[in-house]
């Protein structure tokens, strides 16, 4: 089990296979992690699907607006929504898109991020400053690597619960 040193800034997801440990890094991006906890603490992540994974690339989910599984799995729509709360402003940083870094999904514009985030499964160097880094995945990064592939999956996997390690018993 992960060391985990900061419970109010580790994030607890679980995916069909098992537990994935997120370390946040508020002090490179607090705006973006200070947005992935209270959409966690709010549930909003639950059951959301992963809309795109890229083989070698990455898993992006966090379209909670259209993603969830309580609502038709409409794959045109997926990924096209964010949450109720305002877009963020870009946190871009020298941290690099390594394997297993947490990076904010945004369209064109760099101060667009809401609660779409992806987790890269290998160096994504092309993406260094263009992208906020605010996490790295510390344990469980082989149930990141086993997310169905697809753009959209037919059958996508889905986040069971996101939740902050401090609020967990």
């Amino acid at each position: 089990m992960a060391e985990i040193k900061d419970p109010e800034n580790t994030i607890l997801m679980e995916l069909k296979g098992g537990t994935v440990t997120i370390a946040l890094m508020p002090d490179v991006a607090p705006k973006h992690c200070e947005r992935m906890k209270a959409l966690a603490r709010a549930g909003a992540y639950d059951n959301v699907a992963f809309h795109r994974v890229i083989d070698g690339f990455m898993a992006q989910t966090g379209d909670v607006q259209n993603a969830n599984m309580e609502k038709d799995w409409n794959p045109r729509l997926a990924g096209t929504g964010g949450s109720v709360m305002p877009d963020l402003p870009a946190e871009f940083s020298r941290i690099p898109h390594a394997r297993g870094s947490l990076g904010a999904a945004r369209s064109q514009n760099p101060d667009s991020a809401n609660s779409q985030f992806f987790i890269s499964f290998k160096d994504n160097d092309f993406l260094n400053g263009q992208y906020t880094v605010y996490g790295q995945v510390i344990e469980g990064m082989e149930h990141v690597d086993a997310i169905t592939r697809g753009e959209p999956p037919a059958n996508p996997d889905r986040m069971i619960s996101v939740k902050v390690a401090a609020d967990v018993a």
